[in-house]
């Protein structure tokens, strides 16, 4: 994909010099944030800087530990980045970036400001008397929102691996089990399907613990009649993804339950369908809202009903009644309610979708795992 980085980075570049700043267009531009790099390189490149130089000039600056076959001191890979990495372990990646963009004789640099701290910001100051710093509006996170076809390659397949784990875990005896016993099982299980990792810490709620938003496993055991809601996702070349499911352990579900459930997924189902290109973002928060105030729920969302996801899980685009914006084909997004009954427990449906148009089937589903109310 050497190809398609070199691409990414003259993008960001061409944006940057069309940018409107009040000392005019910067000369180069220093990205510092670990996901953005990932994105312009195709590296993981824990502790870096990319510096986006003038002329296609762009060198990734890693720290002195870094010591892998990701870093080629002083070398020209097939893409056209120049890799170097720090000899002193106590330096810093931006600092040096700094300096060398001031040896390069750039006047103006901008900076991903929400990313570096002040500290970080008066010391590139400090080294670079010349240079001037400036900040640009989240550069890299804009060009990220829409995914190319190998991007949205790299989410399917973390998509089947979360559903793979997740199918298996399903088949076992999980009565007696602990939360995190089985939390654990399912990011051991993601590992052996191929993923790099979990794309965020996995969550297994049961009982009165069932369908709460941000739940840490604890030591409570699995019990028949328990609701159980499980929330994970792979993490594969980099992008990851999120599933959500709610299942009745071991015996077939009270009134009560199957009448939550069946909200939660006409909520879900409402909001799946608003998936549409040029739909702006918070009418698909409304539209998923809307199901749930009409049971009495209407607090029960939280602040959005998604969000989007990539080399991160909570990019852009925000779906939440704030939101600005309106939705772009090959964008992938989440759609998550919830509704928790305090001492009861709850459900949550959680979904990665891809936004297609209507002539291309439709918004696509990632992750398949059945949404029928299954007693285990």
């Amino acid at each position: 994909m050497s190809e398609v980085h070199v691409a990414r980075r003259a993008l960001l570049r061409e944006r940057c010099a069309a940018t409107a700043v009040k000392d005019g267009p910067p000369d180069a531009v220093l990205v510092t944030r670990p996901a953005n790099i990932r994105y312009l390189t195709g590296r993981p490149s824990h502790g870096a800087a990319l510096l986006i130089g003038p002329d296609g000039t762009d060198t990734l600056l890693g720290p002195a530990s870094a010591d892998s076959p990701d870093h080629h001191t002083g070398g020209r890979p097939d893409d056209e980045l120049r890799t170097d990495r720090l000899s002193n372990s106590e330096g810093d990646t931006a600092v040096a970036a700094a300096d060398l963009a001031a040896t390069a004789g750039v006047r103006l640099l901008a900076v991903e400001e929400h990313h570096l701290t002040v500290a970080r910001y008066r010391a590139m100051a400090s080294v670079a008397a010349s240079l001037r710093l400036t900040g640009l509006p989240s550069p890299v996170e804009a060009q990220r929102v829409i995914k190319d076809e190998e991007e949205i390659s790299a989410l399917r397949i973390a998509a089947e691996i979360t559903d793979q784990a997740l199918g298996e875990l399903l088949e076992s005896i999980l009565v007696g089990r602990t939360e995190r016993h089985l939390a654990l099982e399912l990011e051991r299980r993601l590992i052996d399907h191929g993923a790099e990792g979990s794309a965020f810490p996995t969550c297994v709620a049961t009982g009165r613990n069932a369908g709460l938003a941000r739940h840490r496993p604890t030591d409570r055991r699995v019990e028949e009649g328990d609701f159980l809601s499980v929330r994970l996702g792979a993490q594969y070349h980099g992008y990851r993804c999120q599933i959500g499911r709610t299942f009745v352990i071991g015996t077939a579900p009270e009134d009560w339950q199957v009448e939550l459930y069946d909200l939660v997924f006409a909520a879900q189902r409402a909001g799946r369908e608003a998936l549409t290109p040029g739909m702006a973002c918070s009418d698909v928060d409304r539209a998923t809202r809307q199901v749930l105030k009409g049971a009495g729920h209407a607090e029960a969302l939280g602040s959005s009903t998604g969000h989007g996801v990539g080399l991160e899980i909570g990019e852009d685009p925000r779906l939440s009644p704030g939101a600005m914006g309106k939705l772009d084909a090959c964008v992938p997004v989440t759609i998550e309610p919830g509704v928790h009954l305090p001492g009861q427990g709850g459900v949550r449906i959680d979904d990665t979708l891809v936004v297609r148009p209507a002539a291309d089937g439709g918004p696509e589903l990632l992750t398949i795992t059945t949404k029928e109310l299954l007693a285990l």
